[in-house]
């Protein structure tokens, strides 16, 4: 082994050391592999050198980076150029190792190939090599190639140096023992660093797939609600990136970070995982009388039993003479004509679109406390207690009890969300979904919290919460409303202390409604916006500046 001075052997410690710290802080790939090249580079003097990667299915080494100084050459990496060299494979058309490329050699039998001279040396093919000195007028010489295996002894990559040199000097001389016990080392410590960033990555793949798991389930669960899990994270990054880019306005500091991306839009994903415990007929009801069912199909039979029992007493008077049959006849009209508008009115009522008057909530008292025989003969109010309150829900479908099982599914989510572990680039993702029903005023749930108590992200989901359920048209109970519709409506929320208002202005002037508008909704509802006449809107960017 080759002595090397003590500033030599320093120097070398230095750079493996700083290495370790950065492959420990390392995030971007493309940036991770060429940190690990270039140092290895330095450290044993190369003119050149290729960072292979093993291939997805094991079957290759693909070349991620080669960088050249001599040629001023770089492929691949942050600033290279894009690689088009076609991957070394692993094995032959007979399944066998391939062991005449010096890449492969060194992956297959996991140990290190230090070569003086490639012209002289015999056991490997060379002639992509040659090829390649031939093309660019070079002379590659000496090469030194190292498996990187992790702590588990699996492969990840190879790393090649070619050209040792004279430090100080372009003298082309062999890559000697220390060059290899150094470079050896630093591919171990690459290796592993590079099996913990893919570890990580896949556990965040499997964690997202896991969220997306549980969208899913409501899916299933909910077809008619399930894409407003898929849609509101959308609609919450395009307004986050319209804030992101506002050089105006209360929000122009605003900026977001890859890191605060990914927590919005797990957080996203995740703002109604509570209604998986949500029961279907109250997530579903799309009419006042539904259940498992549309009761209404069971008043329209008592209606039918109310006109066949008129029809029955009329023939009967008719039979004993009691009336004139002409008379009788006129009467059963009246009394079907009768029916028949007050079923009409009740199956309207069911529909729980506009808001019920005081006169329609008395009606449908009245019709309750018509009577009649149910299939036991037994003598009944027309409508049951349920029924009538049911039929009298002021607006929406809902009752009282239903809407708290509905708005419960917040503070279930918060209870969920908030009993994971969750990891510090993430700890916000609870508060983020957990806020998405909380208002300006403090007159939201489950919390009561003002704007000043909400983050930035929770107001933006809370705004692409309500314009998704505005516009949205595979609702049961509704139909999907227009742009201008959809824009009004939250225009008076932001007015109302409902929403934030500058994230509102954003959420307009930046069109954001239309850019989601254009993904996800039914051309029939993009309507031409006029700005001007959107309540509540406040172009700070076409502001005169006094």
């Amino acid at each position: 082994m080759t002595t090397l001075t003590p500033q030599e052997v320093s120097s070398r410690l230095e750079q493996l050391t700083e290495l370790s710290i950065a492959l420990g802080n390392a995030h971007e790939a493309p940036h991770f592999l060429e940190r690990i090249l270039r140092t290895a580079k330095r450290i044993a003097h190369a003119d050149g050198g290729t960072l292979y990667r093993v291939s997805a299915d094991r079957q290759a080494l693909e070349y991620h980076i080669t960088i050249n100084d001599s040629l001023r050459m770089q492929l691949g990496g942050e600033h290279g150029d894009a690689i088009h060299i076609p991957p070394i494979p692993l094995y032959d058309a007979n399944g066998e190792q391939n062991l005449t490329a010096v890449a492969a050699c060194a992956a297959n039998c996991r140990h290190s190939v230090n070569i003086e001279d490639v012209y002289q040396a015999t056991g490997y093919n060379f002639s992509g090599m040659r090829q390649f000195d031939l093309v660019n007028h070079y002379r590659c010489q000496s090469l030194l190639t190292v498996p990187m295996s992790n702590h588990e002894g699996e492969l990840v990559g190879v790393l090649q140096l070619v050209n040792a040199q004279v430090p100080g000097t372009q003298n082309i001389i062999p890559f000697n023992a220390t060059d290899q016990v150094f470079i050896e080392a630093l591919a171990a410590q690459a290796a592993i660093a590079l099996s913990n960033q893919a570890l990580i990555a896949q556990l965040e793949n499997l964690f997202e797939s896991l969220v997306n798991l549980i969208n899913i389930g409501i899916d299933e669960k909910s077809p008619n609600t399930g894409r407003h899990c898929h849609h509101v994270p959308e609609l919450t990054m395009l307004l986050a990136d319209a804030a992101d880019r506002t050089l105006d306005g209360p929000l122009a500091s605003y900026k977001m970070s890859p890191k605060d991306r990914k927590e919005l839009w797990l957080a996203g994903l995740l703002h109604d995982c509570g209604k998986i415990t949500t029961p279907v007929h109250v997530i579903e009801k799309g009419t006042k009388l539904q259940t498992i069912i549309d009761r209404i199909e069971l008043i329209d039979t008592r209606f039918e039993v109310l006109k066949r029992d008129a029809e029955i007493r009329c023939l009967r008077k008719q039979l004993e003479r009691q009336v004139d049959m002409a008379e009788a006849a006129q009467q059963l009209n009246a009394e079907l004509a009768m029916l028949d508008d007050e079923r009409q009115f009740l199956r309207a009522a069911n529909v729980g679109g506009e808001r019920m008057s005081d006169a329609d909530t008395l009606r449908v008292q009245q019709i309750a406390q018509r009577r009649w025989h149910d299939q036991s003969g037994v003598e009944n109010n027309f409508l049951t207690a349920d029924e009538v309150k049911n039929l009298s829900i002021k607006k929406g479908t809902l009752t009282g009890e239903e809407r708290h099982i509905i708005n419960n599914h917040i503070a279930v989510t918060i209870r969920m969300l908030e009993a994971l572990p969750w990891p510090k680039h993430l700890r916000n993702v609870p508060e983020y979904a957990g806020g998405h029903h909380e208002r300006m005023d403090g007159k939201g749930y489950p919390r009561g919290l003002r704007g000043d108590q909400m983050s930035l992200p929770a107001r933006m989901m809370a705004i692409a919460d309500i314009f998704e359920a505005l516009s949205a048209k595979d609702r049961p109970y509704k139909v999907g409303k227009t742009l201008t519709e959809s824009l009004e409506i939250l225009g008076k929320f932001s007015q109302e202390g409902h929403i934030d208002p500058d994230l509102f202005n954003v959420f307009v002037r930046e069109k954001v409604y239309l850019e989601y508008a254009q993904r996800f909704m039914d051309p029939a509802q993009i309507d031409e916006v006029n700005h001007a006449a959107i309540p509540g809107f406040n172009d700070y960017a076409n502001e005169s500046i006094e």
